[in-house]
Protein backbone atom coordinates (compact mmCIF):
# COMPACT_ATOMS: atom_id res chain seq x y z
CA UNK A 1 0.00 0.00 0.00
CA UNK A 2 3.04 2.40 0.51
CA UNK A 3 3.77 2.91 -3.38
CA UNK A 4 0.09 4.32 -3.31
CA UNK A 5 0.89 7.37 -0.95
CA UNK A 6 0.61 10.62 -3.23
CA UNK A 7 3.97 11.64 -2.03
CA UNK A 8 5.39 8.47 -3.41
CA UNK A 9 4.12 7.77 -6.51
CA UNK A 10 4.32 11.83 -7.39
CA UNK A 11 7.85 11.42 -6.22
CA UNK A 12 8.62 8.47 -8.81
CA UNK A 13 6.32 11.05 -11.55
CA UNK A 14 8.80 13.54 -11.25
CA UNK A 15 11.86 11.46 -11.79
CA UNK A 16 10.79 10.00 -14.42
CA UNK A 17 9.58 13.61 -16.05
CA UNK A 18 12.68 14.89 -14.99
CA UNK A 19 14.79 12.12 -16.66
CA UNK A 20 13.24 12.34 -19.72
CA UNK A 21 13.68 16.44 -19.58
CA UNK A 22 17.46 15.90 -18.98
CA UNK A 23 17.65 13.29 -22.10
CA UNK A 24 16.53 15.95 -24.47
CA UNK A 25 19.05 17.84 -26.51
CA UNK A 26 19.34 21.62 -25.36
CA UNK A 27 17.66 22.80 -28.66
CA UNK A 28 14.59 20.20 -27.81
CA UNK A 29 15.15 21.21 -24.22
CA UNK A 30 14.45 25.26 -25.58
CA UNK A 31 11.55 24.21 -27.20
CA UNK A 32 9.61 22.34 -24.93
CA UNK A 33 10.15 25.37 -22.33
CA UNK A 34 9.21 28.03 -24.80
CA UNK A 35 6.02 25.41 -25.60
CA UNK A 36 4.89 25.31 -21.93
CA UNK A 37 5.46 29.38 -21.46
CA UNK A 38 3.15 29.96 -24.64
CA UNK A 39 0.57 27.41 -23.13
CA UNK A 40 0.88 29.06 -19.18
CA UNK A 41 0.74 32.79 -21.21
CA UNK A 42 -2.75 31.88 -23.08
CA UNK A 43 -4.62 30.27 -20.30
CA UNK A 44 -3.80 33.08 -18.29
CA UNK A 45 -5.29 35.61 -21.26
CA UNK A 46 -8.20 32.99 -21.23
CA UNK A 47 -8.68 33.50 -17.50
CA UNK A 48 -8.30 37.42 -18.00
CA UNK A 49 -10.69 37.30 -20.92
CA UNK A 50 -13.51 35.10 -19.43
CA UNK A 51 -13.37 36.92 -16.03
CA UNK A 52 -13.88 40.34 -17.50
CA UNK A 53 -16.78 39.42 -19.46
CA UNK A 54 -18.52 37.46 -16.89
CA UNK A 55 -17.62 40.54 -14.05
CA UNK A 56 -20.50 43.07 -13.68
CA UNK A 57 -20.63 46.88 -12.93
CA UNK A 58 -21.91 47.14 -9.80
CA UNK A 59 -22.69 50.81 -7.78
CA UNK A 60 -19.93 51.68 -5.26
CA UNK A 61 -20.12 54.42 -2.50
CA UNK A 62 -17.57 57.14 -3.07
CA UNK A 63 -17.63 60.26 -5.51
CA UNK A 64 -18.51 63.69 -5.05
CA UNK A 65 -21.05 66.27 -6.74
CA UNK A 66 -21.16 69.94 -6.01
CA UNK A 67 -24.41 71.70 -7.00
CA UNK A 68 -25.12 75.64 -7.73
CA UNK A 69 -28.36 76.99 -5.97
CA UNK A 70 -29.79 80.39 -6.55
CA UNK A 71 -30.49 82.13 -2.75
CA UNK A 72 -29.27 81.80 0.33
CA UNK A 73 -30.58 79.10 2.78
CA UNK A 74 -32.08 80.76 5.99
CA UNK A 75 -35.05 78.16 7.43
CA UNK A 76 -33.62 74.60 6.71
CA UNK A 77 -36.84 73.04 8.53
CA UNK A 78 -39.43 71.52 6.73
CA UNK A 79 -41.62 73.49 8.54
CA UNK A 80 -39.97 76.58 7.68
CA UNK A 81 -38.66 76.22 4.00
CA UNK A 82 -39.69 78.20 1.61
CA UNK A 83 -37.23 79.14 -0.37
CA UNK A 84 -35.85 76.52 -3.54
CA UNK A 85 -32.42 76.67 -1.10
CA UNK A 86 -34.22 75.77 2.14
CA UNK A 87 -35.91 73.11 0.68
CA UNK A 88 -32.55 71.31 -1.25
CA UNK A 89 -30.98 71.24 1.74
CA UNK A 90 -34.20 69.89 3.75
CA UNK A 91 -34.35 67.61 1.09
CA UNK A 92 -31.55 66.11 1.56
CA UNK A 93 -30.70 66.35 5.68
CA UNK A 94 -34.53 64.83 6.36
CA UNK A 95 -36.88 62.07 5.78
CA UNK A 96 -40.29 61.29 6.71
CA UNK A 97 -42.20 58.44 7.29
CA UNK A 98 -42.85 57.80 3.08
CA UNK A 99 -40.89 58.72 -0.33
CA UNK A 100 -41.83 59.53 -3.59
CA UNK A 101 -40.34 57.28 -6.38
CA UNK A 102 -39.51 58.14 -10.00
CA UNK A 103 -42.60 57.16 -10.48
CA UNK A 104 -44.62 59.60 -8.61
CA UNK A 105 -45.85 56.44 -6.05
CA UNK A 106 -45.08 56.18 -2.57
CA UNK A 107 -42.94 53.71 -0.41
CA UNK A 108 -42.47 53.59 3.33
CA UNK A 109 -39.08 55.93 4.47
CA UNK A 110 -39.00 56.10 8.10
CA UNK A 111 -41.23 53.66 8.08
CA UNK A 112 -41.09 50.17 7.70
CA UNK A 113 -44.68 49.28 7.10
CA UNK A 114 -48.50 51.12 7.19
CA UNK A 115 -51.67 50.37 6.66
CA UNK A 116 -55.10 52.24 5.41
CA UNK A 117 -58.67 51.73 7.38
CA UNK A 118 -61.37 50.44 4.90
CA UNK A 119 -63.15 54.20 5.36
CA UNK A 120 -59.69 55.73 4.36
CA UNK A 121 -59.78 58.27 7.46
CA UNK A 122 -57.02 55.97 9.72
CA UNK A 123 -53.00 55.62 8.70
CA UNK A 124 -51.33 54.10 10.75
CA UNK A 125 -47.47 53.76 10.59
CA UNK A 126 -44.63 51.13 12.09
CA UNK A 127 -41.49 52.51 11.70
CA UNK A 128 -38.28 50.69 10.96
CA UNK A 129 -36.39 49.42 13.93
CA UNK A 130 -33.38 51.41 15.55
CA UNK A 131 -33.61 54.42 13.49
CA UNK A 132 -31.69 57.47 14.45
CA UNK A 133 -30.88 61.25 13.80
CA UNK A 134 -27.76 62.57 12.55
CA UNK A 135 -26.26 63.23 16.25
CA UNK A 136 -27.27 59.50 17.04
CA UNK A 137 -30.13 59.94 19.04
CA UNK A 138 -33.09 57.59 18.80
CA UNK A 139 -36.02 58.40 16.51
CA UNK A 140 -39.28 57.25 17.34
CA UNK A 141 -43.07 57.84 17.19
CA UNK A 142 -42.69 60.88 19.63
CA UNK A 143 -40.47 62.61 16.93
CA UNK A 144 -43.26 62.27 14.46
CA UNK A 145 -45.76 63.49 16.91
CA UNK A 146 -43.87 66.38 17.65
CA UNK A 147 -43.72 67.38 14.29
CA UNK A 148 -47.10 66.97 13.15
CA UNK A 149 -48.27 69.12 16.52
CA UNK A 150 -45.58 71.69 15.14
CA UNK A 151 -46.62 71.51 11.87
CA UNK A 152 -50.93 72.61 13.49
CA UNK A 153 -49.53 75.22 16.03
CA UNK A 154 -50.72 78.69 14.65
CA UNK A 155 -47.59 80.36 16.72
CA UNK A 156 -45.38 78.59 14.39
CA UNK A 157 -46.58 79.41 11.37
CA UNK A 158 -45.81 76.86 9.06
CA UNK A 159 -46.36 76.83 5.71
CA UNK A 160 -47.38 72.91 6.16
CA UNK A 161 -50.20 73.92 8.59
CA UNK A 162 -53.13 73.71 6.23
CA UNK A 163 -52.43 70.49 4.72
CA UNK A 164 -52.72 68.97 8.93
CA UNK A 165 -55.95 70.71 9.72
CA UNK A 166 -57.93 68.33 11.66
CA UNK A 167 -55.71 65.69 11.58
CA UNK A 168 -55.53 63.64 15.37
CA UNK A 169 -52.39 61.91 16.33
CA UNK A 170 -52.30 59.12 18.05
CA UNK A 171 -48.95 57.41 19.59
CA UNK A 172 -49.70 53.66 20.13
CA UNK A 173 -46.09 53.04 21.34
CA UNK A 174 -42.40 54.06 20.65
CA UNK A 175 -43.01 52.39 16.87
CA UNK A 176 -46.32 52.84 15.83
CA UNK A 177 -48.34 55.70 14.99
CA UNK A 178 -51.74 56.24 14.02
CA UNK A 179 -53.22 59.29 12.34
CA UNK A 180 -56.90 60.11 11.77
CA UNK A 181 -58.37 62.13 9.60
CA UNK A 182 -61.49 64.28 9.79
CA UNK A 183 -62.59 63.13 6.19
CA UNK A 184 -61.40 60.68 3.70
CA UNK A 185 -58.81 62.69 1.57
CA UNK A 186 -57.03 60.33 -1.39
CA UNK A 187 -53.75 62.64 -1.68
CA UNK A 188 -52.44 62.52 2.34
CA UNK A 189 -49.73 60.48 1.72
CA UNK A 190 -48.10 63.37 0.12
CA UNK A 191 -48.45 65.25 2.99
CA UNK A 192 -46.45 62.17 4.87
CA UNK A 193 -43.21 63.02 3.04
CA UNK A 194 -42.56 65.90 5.73
CA UNK A 195 -39.04 66.23 7.24
CA UNK A 196 -39.35 65.01 10.64
CA UNK A 197 -37.76 66.80 13.05
CA UNK A 198 -35.70 65.58 16.59
CA UNK A 199 -38.08 66.89 19.29
CA UNK A 200 -34.94 66.66 21.67
CA UNK A 201 -33.64 69.69 19.89
CA UNK A 202 -36.63 71.32 19.17
CA UNK A 203 -38.92 71.28 22.03
CA UNK A 204 -37.37 73.72 24.03
CA UNK A 205 -37.60 76.34 21.69
CA UNK A 206 -41.05 78.71 21.80
CA UNK A 207 -43.07 78.10 18.46
CA UNK A 208 -43.51 81.83 18.45
CA UNK A 209 -39.93 82.00 18.12
CA UNK A 210 -38.71 78.89 15.93
CA UNK A 211 -38.00 81.74 12.79
CA UNK A 212 -35.33 82.76 14.84
CA UNK A 213 -33.53 79.61 16.23
CA UNK A 214 -30.00 79.02 15.04
CA UNK A 215 -30.91 75.15 14.61
CA UNK A 216 -32.53 76.47 11.27
CA UNK A 217 -29.23 76.84 9.52
CA UNK A 218 -27.52 73.66 11.52
CA UNK A 219 -30.25 71.18 10.72
CA UNK A 220 -30.14 67.80 12.49
CA UNK A 221 -32.19 64.82 10.76
CA UNK A 222 -32.30 61.44 9.23
CA UNK A 223 -32.25 61.82 5.89
CA UNK A 224 -29.61 60.51 3.45
CA UNK A 225 -27.39 63.70 4.20
CA UNK A 226 -25.94 64.75 6.90
CA UNK A 227 -24.04 68.48 7.68
CA UNK A 228 -20.31 67.78 7.74
CA UNK A 229 -19.20 71.39 7.06
CA UNK A 230 -20.62 74.93 6.48
CA UNK A 231 -18.69 78.21 5.55
CA UNK A 232 -19.78 81.34 6.07
CA UNK A 233 -19.47 84.99 4.46
CA UNK A 234 -18.38 87.61 6.19
CA UNK A 235 -21.90 88.54 6.85
CA UNK A 236 -22.71 84.99 8.67
CA UNK A 237 -24.14 84.07 5.31
CA UNK A 238 -23.91 80.58 4.17
CA UNK A 239 -21.38 80.19 1.17
CA UNK A 240 -21.73 75.89 0.86
CA UNK A 241 -23.13 73.18 2.69
CA UNK A 242 -20.74 70.34 2.27
CA UNK A 243 -22.91 67.21 3.25
CA UNK A 244 -21.52 63.48 3.66
CA UNK A 245 -23.40 60.47 3.36
CA UNK A 246 -25.45 59.47 6.83
CA UNK A 247 -24.85 55.91 7.71
CA UNK A 248 -28.09 54.74 9.40
CA UNK A 249 -30.09 56.29 6.61
CA UNK A 250 -33.64 54.27 7.02
CA UNK A 251 -33.44 53.18 2.89
CA UNK A 252 -29.49 52.20 2.90
CA UNK A 253 -26.35 54.41 3.04
CA UNK A 254 -26.09 56.47 0.20
CA UNK A 255 -23.78 55.75 -2.84
CA UNK A 256 -22.14 58.89 -3.63
CA UNK A 257 -19.85 59.95 -0.67
CA UNK A 258 -20.31 64.10 -0.62
CA UNK A 259 -22.54 66.65 -2.18
CA UNK A 260 -21.63 70.27 -1.69
CA UNK A 261 -24.53 72.85 -2.52
CA UNK A 262 -22.62 76.13 -3.59
CA UNK A 263 -25.18 79.37 -2.98
CA UNK A 264 -25.22 82.41 -5.49
CA UNK A 265 -27.13 85.65 -5.38
CA UNK A 266 -28.48 85.40 -8.99
CA UNK A 267 -28.22 83.03 -12.37
CA UNK A 268 -25.42 85.37 -13.55
CA UNK A 269 -22.79 84.37 -11.17
CA UNK A 270 -24.59 80.81 -11.07
CA UNK A 271 -23.91 80.45 -14.99
CA UNK A 272 -20.66 82.20 -14.85
CA UNK A 273 -19.62 79.36 -11.93
CA UNK A 274 -20.95 76.56 -13.91
CA UNK A 275 -19.09 77.41 -16.77
CA UNK A 276 -15.70 77.99 -15.12
CA UNK A 277 -16.13 74.24 -13.54
CA UNK A 278 -16.50 75.26 -10.00
CA UNK A 279 -19.86 73.36 -9.84
CA UNK A 280 -21.09 70.09 -11.56
CA UNK A 281 -24.51 70.70 -11.70
CA UNK A 282 -27.78 73.05 -11.49
CA UNK A 283 -31.36 72.67 -11.19
CA UNK A 284 -34.59 74.92 -12.11
CA UNK A 285 -32.65 75.91 -15.25
CA UNK A 286 -34.05 78.71 -17.26
CA UNK A 287 -34.97 77.63 -21.10
CA UNK A 288 -33.52 80.92 -22.04
CA UNK A 289 -29.58 80.56 -20.39
CA UNK A 290 -29.56 77.12 -22.08
CA UNK A 291 -27.66 78.48 -25.00
CA UNK A 292 -24.94 80.44 -22.59
CA UNK A 293 -24.00 76.93 -20.86
CA UNK A 294 -20.76 75.02 -21.58
CA UNK A 295 -23.01 71.70 -21.69
CA UNK A 296 -23.45 68.42 -23.56
CA UNK A 297 -27.07 67.20 -25.05
CA UNK A 298 -26.84 64.24 -22.54
CA UNK A 299 -26.29 66.29 -19.23
CA UNK A 300 -29.35 67.63 -19.45
CA UNK A 301 -33.03 65.53 -17.76
CA UNK A 302 -36.00 66.86 -18.18
CA UNK A 303 -39.00 66.13 -15.91
CA UNK A 304 -42.92 66.90 -16.41
CA UNK A 305 -43.93 70.17 -13.81
CA UNK A 306 -47.28 69.40 -12.41
CA UNK A 307 -48.61 72.72 -13.36
CA UNK A 308 -50.74 74.38 -15.87
CA UNK A 309 -50.92 77.83 -17.16
CA UNK A 310 -54.34 78.95 -18.74
CA UNK A 311 -56.26 82.13 -19.78
CA UNK A 312 -59.04 81.39 -17.17
CA UNK A 313 -62.39 83.23 -18.54
CA UNK A 314 -64.35 85.54 -16.05
CA UNK A 315 -67.65 85.79 -17.03
CA UNK A 316 -68.92 88.09 -14.36
CA UNK A 317 -66.50 90.42 -15.53
CA UNK A 318 -67.31 89.90 -19.11
CA UNK A 319 -70.37 88.41 -20.55
CA UNK A 320 -68.63 87.45 -24.06
CA UNK A 321 -67.08 84.62 -21.79
CA UNK A 322 -70.59 83.08 -21.77
CA UNK A 323 -70.54 82.70 -25.29
CA UNK A 324 -69.31 78.65 -26.20
CA UNK A 325 -68.61 80.06 -29.55
CA UNK A 326 -66.05 82.43 -28.11
CA UNK A 327 -64.41 80.23 -26.65
CA UNK A 328 -64.20 77.71 -28.75
CA UNK A 329 -62.59 80.25 -30.95
CA UNK A 330 -60.31 81.72 -28.84
CA UNK A 331 -58.80 78.36 -28.63
CA UNK A 332 -58.31 77.51 -32.16
CA UNK A 333 -56.45 80.58 -32.95
CA UNK A 334 -53.75 80.53 -30.44
CA UNK A 335 -50.74 78.68 -31.69
CA UNK A 336 -49.82 76.78 -28.16
CA UNK A 337 -46.39 75.31 -29.52
CA UNK A 338 -45.31 78.43 -31.43
CA UNK A 339 -45.73 80.17 -27.38
CA UNK A 340 -43.75 77.06 -26.23
CA UNK A 341 -40.74 77.66 -28.33
CA UNK A 342 -40.59 81.08 -27.83
CA UNK A 343 -41.24 81.68 -24.07
CA UNK A 344 -39.89 78.22 -23.01
CA UNK A 345 -37.44 77.66 -25.72
CA UNK A 346 -39.55 73.90 -26.69
CA UNK A 347 -39.41 72.75 -22.90
CA UNK A 348 -42.76 72.90 -22.07
CA UNK A 349 -46.06 70.55 -22.85
CA UNK A 350 -49.03 71.83 -25.02
CA UNK A 351 -52.33 71.69 -22.70
CA UNK A 352 -55.78 70.84 -23.46
CA UNK A 353 -57.24 70.64 -19.93
CA UNK A 354 -56.86 71.03 -16.10
CA UNK A 355 -54.50 67.84 -15.14
CA UNK A 356 -50.75 68.41 -16.65
CA UNK A 357 -48.87 65.09 -18.30
CA UNK A 358 -48.09 62.95 -16.04
CA UNK A 359 -50.56 63.54 -13.72
CA UNK A 360 -53.29 60.99 -12.03
CA UNK A 361 -56.50 61.10 -14.57
CA UNK A 362 -54.54 62.98 -17.43
CA UNK A 363 -55.38 61.35 -20.87
CA UNK A 364 -54.04 62.87 -23.98
CA UNK A 365 -56.37 64.40 -26.03
CA UNK A 366 -56.54 64.83 -29.87
CA UNK A 367 -57.31 68.82 -29.30
CA UNK A 368 -57.99 70.65 -31.95
CA UNK A 369 -54.77 71.99 -33.61
CA UNK A 370 -53.60 75.71 -34.37
CA UNK A 371 -56.32 76.63 -37.58
CA UNK A 372 -57.10 80.47 -37.65
CA UNK A 373 -59.45 79.69 -40.23
CA UNK A 374 -61.41 76.91 -38.43
CA UNK A 375 -61.33 79.73 -35.35
CA UNK A 376 -63.01 82.21 -38.33
CA UNK A 377 -65.67 79.61 -39.10
CA UNK A 378 -66.44 79.00 -35.35
CA UNK A 379 -67.54 82.48 -35.49
CA UNK A 380 -68.82 83.39 -38.91
CA UNK A 381 -71.33 80.84 -38.24
CA UNK A 382 -72.54 82.08 -34.89
CA UNK A 383 -73.06 85.80 -36.90
CA UNK A 384 -69.60 86.79 -36.11
CA UNK A 385 -68.64 89.30 -38.71
CA UNK A 386 -64.97 91.17 -39.50
CA UNK A 387 -65.18 94.91 -39.98
CA UNK A 388 -63.13 97.07 -42.07
CA UNK A 389 -60.32 97.15 -39.78
CA UNK A 390 -60.43 92.86 -39.55
CA UNK A 391 -61.94 92.70 -35.86
CA UNK A 392 -64.66 90.86 -34.76
CA UNK A 393 -68.25 92.16 -34.66
CA UNK A 394 -71.85 91.10 -34.22
CA UNK A 395 -74.25 93.39 -33.94
CA UNK A 396 -73.18 96.53 -31.77
CA UNK A 397 -70.51 93.74 -29.76
CA UNK A 398 -67.02 93.73 -30.59
CA UNK A 399 -65.07 91.07 -29.37
CA UNK A 400 -62.78 92.23 -27.01
CA UNK A 401 -61.50 92.03 -23.66
CA UNK A 402 -58.08 92.67 -20.76
CA UNK A 403 -56.48 90.56 -20.36
CA UNK A 404 -54.23 90.42 -16.72
CA UNK A 405 -50.91 88.77 -15.71
CA UNK A 406 -48.10 89.78 -13.20
CA UNK A 407 -44.93 91.19 -13.83
CA UNK A 408 -42.86 87.98 -13.34
CA UNK A 409 -40.95 87.74 -16.75
CA UNK A 410 -42.11 84.18 -18.30
CA UNK A 411 -46.02 85.27 -17.61
CA UNK A 412 -45.25 88.12 -18.79
CA UNK A 413 -43.64 87.21 -22.07
CA UNK A 414 -46.35 84.61 -22.55
CA UNK A 415 -49.15 86.53 -22.10
CA UNK A 416 -47.31 89.29 -24.96
CA UNK A 417 -47.46 86.03 -27.18
CA UNK A 418 -50.91 84.89 -26.42
CA UNK A 419 -52.67 89.16 -27.18
CA UNK A 420 -50.33 89.39 -29.95
CA UNK A 421 -51.40 86.00 -31.93
CA UNK A 422 -55.35 86.97 -30.74
CA UNK A 423 -54.93 90.42 -31.99
CA UNK A 424 -53.73 88.80 -35.30
CA UNK A 425 -56.68 87.05 -35.18
CA UNK A 426 -58.70 89.94 -34.96
CA UNK A 427 -59.37 90.08 -31.25
CA UNK A 428 -59.07 93.20 -29.71
CA UNK A 429 -56.80 92.42 -26.32
CA UNK A 430 -55.40 94.85 -24.13
CA UNK A 431 -52.66 93.39 -21.66
CA UNK A 432 -52.68 94.52 -18.13
CA UNK A 433 -49.34 93.69 -15.91
CA UNK A 434 -49.00 93.93 -12.17
CA UNK A 435 -46.68 93.16 -9.42
CA UNK A 436 -47.67 89.66 -7.87
CA UNK A 437 -48.43 90.71 -4.63
CA UNK A 438 -50.53 93.81 -6.11
CA UNK A 439 -52.15 91.01 -8.45
CA UNK A 440 -53.15 88.74 -5.42
CA UNK A 441 -54.39 91.12 -3.07
CA UNK A 442 -56.64 93.78 -5.78
CA UNK A 443 -57.13 91.80 -8.45
CA UNK A 444 -57.58 87.87 -8.36
CA UNK A 445 -59.20 88.12 -5.19
CA UNK A 446 -61.96 90.06 -5.43
CA UNK A 447 -62.14 88.37 -9.04
CA UNK A 448 -61.45 91.72 -10.92
CA UNK A 449 -60.56 90.49 -13.73
CA UNK A 450 -61.60 89.47 -17.55
CA UNK A 451 -59.11 87.35 -18.69
CA UNK A 452 -56.33 86.22 -16.18
CA UNK A 453 -53.00 84.38 -17.74
CA UNK A 454 -51.99 82.90 -14.69
CA UNK A 455 -50.18 79.02 -13.13
CA UNK A 456 -51.50 76.74 -11.11
CA UNK A 457 -49.68 73.98 -9.05
CA UNK A 458 -51.60 70.84 -9.31
CA UNK A 459 -49.39 68.70 -7.53
CA UNK A 460 -48.09 65.26 -8.17
CA UNK A 461 -50.91 63.50 -6.55
CA UNK A 462 -54.14 66.05 -7.83
CA UNK A 463 -56.45 67.44 -6.17
CA UNK A 464 -58.13 70.00 -8.54
CA UNK A 465 -60.77 70.81 -6.20
CA UNK A 466 -59.75 73.77 -4.92
CA UNK A 467 -59.20 75.39 -8.41
CA UNK A 468 -62.69 73.63 -10.18
CA UNK A 469 -65.29 73.28 -7.74
CA UNK A 470 -68.33 75.50 -7.69
CA UNK A 471 -67.71 76.36 -4.34
CA UNK A 472 -64.54 77.61 -4.07
CA UNK A 473 -65.35 80.24 -7.08
CA UNK A 474 -65.42 82.92 -4.70
CA UNK A 475 -62.12 84.03 -2.51
CA UNK A 476 -60.39 82.37 -0.89
CA UNK A 477 -60.92 79.30 -3.41
CA UNK A 478 -58.79 79.20 -6.05
CA UNK A 479 -61.71 78.79 -8.90
CA UNK A 480 -60.50 81.55 -10.80
CA UNK A 481 -62.69 80.70 -13.79
CA UNK A 482 -65.52 80.79 -11.71
CA UNK A 483 -66.79 77.63 -13.27
CA UNK A 484 -69.59 75.87 -12.49
CA UNK A 485 -70.99 72.45 -13.33
CA UNK A 486 -72.81 69.95 -11.54
CA UNK A 487 -71.13 66.62 -13.07
CA UNK A 488 -67.55 68.53 -12.77
CA UNK A 489 -68.39 68.90 -9.05
CA UNK A 490 -69.80 65.77 -8.41
CA UNK A 491 -66.49 63.95 -10.13
CA UNK A 492 -64.28 66.59 -8.02
CA UNK A 493 -65.97 65.34 -4.10
CA UNK A 494 -66.52 61.57 -5.42
CA UNK A 495 -62.61 61.54 -6.26
CA UNK A 496 -61.34 63.12 -3.19
CA UNK A 497 -62.79 60.42 -0.66
CA UNK A 498 -61.30 57.54 -2.96
CA UNK A 499 -57.71 55.91 -1.40
CA UNK A 500 -58.12 53.52 -4.57
CA UNK A 501 -55.64 55.23 -7.24
CA UNK A 502 -57.61 53.64 -10.41
CA UNK A 503 -60.74 54.52 -9.21
CA UNK A 504 -59.41 57.84 -8.57
CA UNK A 505 -57.97 57.85 -11.53
CA UNK A 506 -61.17 57.17 -13.35
CA UNK A 507 -63.07 60.20 -11.52
CA UNK A 508 -60.48 62.58 -12.47
CA UNK A 509 -60.14 61.36 -16.19
CA UNK A 510 -64.23 62.28 -16.63
CA UNK A 511 -63.36 65.40 -14.56
CA UNK A 512 -60.91 66.35 -17.48
CA UNK A 513 -63.37 65.72 -19.90
CA UNK A 514 -66.08 67.41 -18.66
CA UNK A 515 -63.75 70.44 -18.54
CA UNK A 516 -62.12 69.93 -22.37
CA UNK A 517 -66.01 70.14 -23.05
CA UNK A 518 -67.12 73.41 -21.27
CA UNK A 519 -64.11 75.34 -22.17
CA UNK A 520 -63.57 77.24 -19.09
CA UNK A 521 -60.11 78.25 -19.87
CA UNK A 522 -57.87 78.42 -22.76
CA UNK A 523 -55.42 75.92 -21.85
CA UNK A 524 -52.22 77.06 -22.63
CA UNK A 525 -48.99 74.83 -21.37
CA UNK A 526 -47.25 73.09 -18.77
CA UNK A 527 -43.64 73.62 -18.57
CA UNK A 528 -40.52 71.07 -17.89
CA UNK A 529 -38.44 71.12 -15.22
CA UNK A 530 -34.50 71.18 -16.72
CA UNK A 531 -31.83 69.92 -14.60
CA UNK A 532 -28.05 69.77 -15.83
CA UNK A 533 -26.10 67.28 -14.47
CA UNK A 534 -23.03 65.26 -15.48
CA UNK A 535 -23.54 62.42 -17.25
CA UNK A 536 -21.15 60.30 -15.38
CA UNK A 537 -23.62 60.52 -12.00
CA UNK A 538 -25.71 57.32 -12.88
CA UNK A 539 -28.79 56.15 -11.20
CA UNK A 540 -30.37 59.22 -11.83
CA UNK A 541 -33.71 59.24 -12.58
CA UNK A 542 -36.61 62.40 -11.80
CA UNK A 543 -39.91 62.28 -9.98
CA UNK A 544 -42.79 63.99 -11.27
CA UNK A 545 -41.43 67.18 -9.87
CA UNK A 546 -43.58 69.81 -7.80
CA UNK A 547 -40.75 71.64 -6.36
CA UNK A 548 -37.00 71.26 -7.57
CA UNK A 549 -35.89 70.00 -3.97
CA UNK A 550 -38.32 66.86 -5.48
CA UNK A 551 -35.15 65.91 -7.80
CA UNK A 552 -33.36 64.51 -4.49
CA UNK A 553 -36.46 61.73 -3.53
CA UNK A 554 -33.76 58.80 -4.79
CA UNK A 555 -30.35 60.94 -4.50
CA UNK A 556 -29.42 57.94 -2.11
CA UNK A 557 -29.51 55.79 -5.57
CA UNK A 558 -26.82 58.33 -7.47
CA UNK A 559 -23.36 56.70 -7.80
CA UNK A 560 -20.06 57.69 -9.73
CA UNK A 561 -18.00 54.51 -8.67
CA UNK A 562 -18.32 51.07 -9.52
CA UNK A 563 -16.98 47.72 -8.37
CA UNK A 564 -16.40 45.14 -11.21
CA UNK A 565 -17.78 41.55 -9.10
CA UNK A 566 -18.72 38.10 -10.74
CA UNK A 567 -22.52 38.24 -10.87
CA UNK A 568 -23.22 36.03 -8.26
CA UNK A 569 -21.87 38.58 -5.80
CA UNK A 570 -23.65 41.81 -7.17
CA UNK A 571 -26.11 41.92 -4.42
Amino acid sequence: MDNLHPDTWFNRLWREVNAAVHSFSIQQQFILGLLALLFVGSLAGLLVYYNEQLLTATPARGGELTEGVIGTPRFVNPLLAVSDADRDLAALVYSGLVRVTSAGDFIPDLAESFTISDDARTYTFTLRPELTFHDGEPLTTADIAFTINQAQDPQVKSVRRAAWEGVTVEVINDREIALHLQQPYAAFLENLTIGIMPKHIWQNINPDSLSLAKENIEPIGSGPFQINQTKLDGNGLPVYYELTAFRNFSLGQAKLKQIRLNFYPNEEELVDAYNRGQIDSLAAVNPEILSDLNTESEDVLISPLPRIFAVFLNPNENELFTLPEVRRALDQALDKPAIIEEVLAGFGYALTGPLPPGALGYEPSESEPFDPEAAADTLSRNGWKRDASGAWQKGSRTLNFTLSTPDTPELKAAAESIAKRWREFGVTVELKVFELGDLNQNVIRPRKYQALFFGEVVGRDPDPFAFWHSSQRLDPGLNVALYTSITADKLLTDARGLSDRAAREEKLAAFEEEVRADRPAVFVYSPQFIYLIPNKIKGVSLPPIVTPADRFAAVHEWYLVTDHVWPWFAN
